[in-house]
């Protein structure tokens, strides 16, 4: 399987950023995991509080992790919350289940990775993130 790149990660944050500032979101931070849940590359902008770098690497871990974007995550967490709370206790309380945390796919839609966007709403940094991964030439799965 393919894995994301040094390169591209850095296409996708740069990608996600300047969505966000021409859509005046607040100030994001972006967080891109490999298939793995390891960190290929994260940056803050100026601005977002510092906290911004858990909650980030967090919806894209829970995103690999669990193999379902931030929003089927949230919605799982609304039917069955003692489903999340248990893989989060699996998971260290790595995981953060809301919109955000988006999955990276190739063209065969398999799993790459994901990108994690914190900073504003959950669905303005979905959007962001969903904007970084297309950029990059690969498939979201928000």
């Amino acid at each position: 399987m393919a894995e994301i790149s040094l390169r591209r990660a850095r296409t996708m944050i740069r990608k996600a950023l300047e969505h966000a500032r021409g859509a005046e979101f607040k100030p994001m931070a972006v967080a891109v995991l490999d298939s793995g849940g390891n960190l290929i590359a994260f940056e803050r902008e100026d601005g977002a509080s510092p906290g911004r770098y858990e909650i980030a690497r967090g919806k894209a871990y829970g995103a690999v992790m669990l193999g379902m974007p931030g929003s089927a995550q949230m919605a799982r967490a609304e039917a069955q919350a003692y489903f999340v709370a248990c893989a989060n206790g699996a998971l260290a309380g790595g995981m953060i289940p809301v919109p955000g945390g988006v999955l990276v796919k190739d063209s065969k839609g398999r799993t790459m990775g994901a990108v994690g966007v914190s900073g504003d709403a959950s669905e303005n940094d979905a959007a962001a993130a969903k904007a970084g991964i297309e950029a990059a030439g690969l498939s979201a799965e928000d």
